[in-house]
């Protein structure tokens, strides 16, 4: 496989840009190598700037569960662009993708648009401080929030991938209320909160973890941050920023019947543009301003181009049948690999939530973020480049999920369980 071109930018890039990337796990430090640089991308395939073919199971990161440039999102798109790009001003479309939202998610009455998932957490952590009157929050080991100073502790995603447990200019003070628990382990949690019962605003969890690859939930345990938060008066925060719109079109919270206080979404919602969003009971919204005293604000949020493109993402996925294809898609790539995995003799653990998925180079079960650890990422980053070299693009680390797409087609998930067969056996 020819990627001169790629090898020729990233060494340019190096010299302008942070490690050639604009966001760190692009830069392979994970796997190794040098990064191909992307050209285009249609329906499930991307190709990058020396031409070669790729099936994409990154989907830049979750969004495009739709395929890359769905003709029907490409038209939304060019019809917001002819009217302008940005106005700083109400628009229709911000009331109707709100719509859609509340109609969707169930524990969503009101919801405010941002530009991320890390200012969509960010406020929503904010908010849960200003109602509750507390300081103290409680996220979990191996859970990534986004890049906000107070939630790079004991983070997942990238920072694992780098080996950082935190990052160096986040002042001490920041992290001061901060209280990490443990993914999956309820005493945990119950700890902590018999230590500090009435400083704690909020926990904030990822319904299913994604950013330590795809960690389930075990039974019984978001309804037991459910009932502890709502025992102790605190605030249960889900951040759907993945999941949201991709595990169901209600989102993790519909599949597990769990309803938190404050849901923060991204990814789908903004049909592949950079949108975030963070909503609940109306009660709780109407403290953010202008109506309330809690302070947010973002010069771009609600962009209408973003707004078409997620209203007619949405509009792709509630038609009939659109869930039950992911899933079936989702379920034979996972039973292929799985096979693959078997006749090649190499012990991997296997987690799937709907169309989220995830290989670990592991024998443990895979339950933690600890768990997770045992993971061999030299064996995958092995595994990663043989599936590149045959025209495979799955994140570039071992603690990051791959997305199904309605546009992966038979052809395109046979051709996935040949590629992993093949280079199973290489290991």
């Amino acid at each position: 496989m020819n990627t001169e071109r790629s090898e020729q930018l990233f060494k340019h890039a190096q010299q302008i840009l942070p490690g050639g990337v604009n966001s760190p796990v692009r830069a392979f430090k994970g796997v190794g190598g040098t990064p191909v640089f992307i050209n285009r991308a249609a329906g499930a395939h991307m190709f990058d700037v020396d031409g070669n073919d790729y099936i994409d199971y990154v989907g830049s990161w979750g969004p495009m569960i739709v395929g890359h440039g769905h003709p029907r999102v490409v038209e939304a798109v060019n019809r917001a662009v002819a009217n302008g790009t940005s106005y700083g001003a109400p628009t229709e479309s911000e009331v109707e993708l709100a719509q859609m939202v509340v109609s969707a998610v169930p524990s969503i009455e009101m919801v405010r648009f941002v530009n991320s998932g890390t200012e969509a957490t960010m406020s929503a952590l904010r908010l849960a401080r200003g109602y509750t009157q507390r300081d103290k929050i409680i996220k979990f080991e191996g859970c990534y929030h986004g890049h906000g100073d107070m939630l790079l502790v004991q983070a997942g995603s990238g920072v694992t991938t780098l080996g950082l447990p935190d990052s160096p200019g986040v002042p001490k003070e920041a992290v001061g209320h901060t209280l990490v628990a443990e993914f999956n382990n309820l005493d945990s949690v119950k700890q902590l909160f018999d230590a500090f019962r009435s400083d704690i605003a909020a926990v904030i969890v990822e319904p299913v973890g994604g950013n330590m690859g795809v960690v389930p939930p075990a039974n019984g345990f978001l309804q037991g941050l459910r009932e502890i938060t709502a025992a102790n008066d605190a605030l249960l925060i889900f951040d759907e920023v993945m999941t949201g719109f991709r595990v169901a079109y209600g989102g993790a919270q519909a599949v597990f019947n769990v309803n938190p206080d404050i849901t923060c979404l991204g990814k789908v919602i903004g049909g592949g543009f950079p949108v975030g969003a963070y909503g609940g009971r109306k009660e709780i919204m109407d403290m953010v301003a202008p109506v309330g005293p809690v302070y947010q604000a973002g010069t771009l949020s609600g962009n209408p181009v973003a707004m078409a493109a997620g209203i007619e993402t949405l509009k792709i996925l509630r038609e009939p049948g659109a869930y039950d294809a992911l899933e079936q898609k989702s379920a034979s790539l996972a039973q292929g690999l799985k096979d693959g995995a078997a006749a090649a003799g190499v012990p991997v653990f296997q987690t799937r939530v709907g169309s989220m998925s995830c290989m670990f180079f592991t024998e443990k079960q895979v339950s933690d973020f600890k768990s997770a650890k045992t993971s061999d990422a030299l064996s995958y980053g092995k595994f990663f480049h043989e599936m590149l070299a045959r025209g495979v693009y799955l994140a570039p680390s071992q603690f990051e999920a791959a997305f199904m797409s309605l546009a992966h087609d038979d052809a395109d998930i046979e051709h996935t369980i040949e590629s992993a067969t093949a280079a199973l056996k290489e290991l």
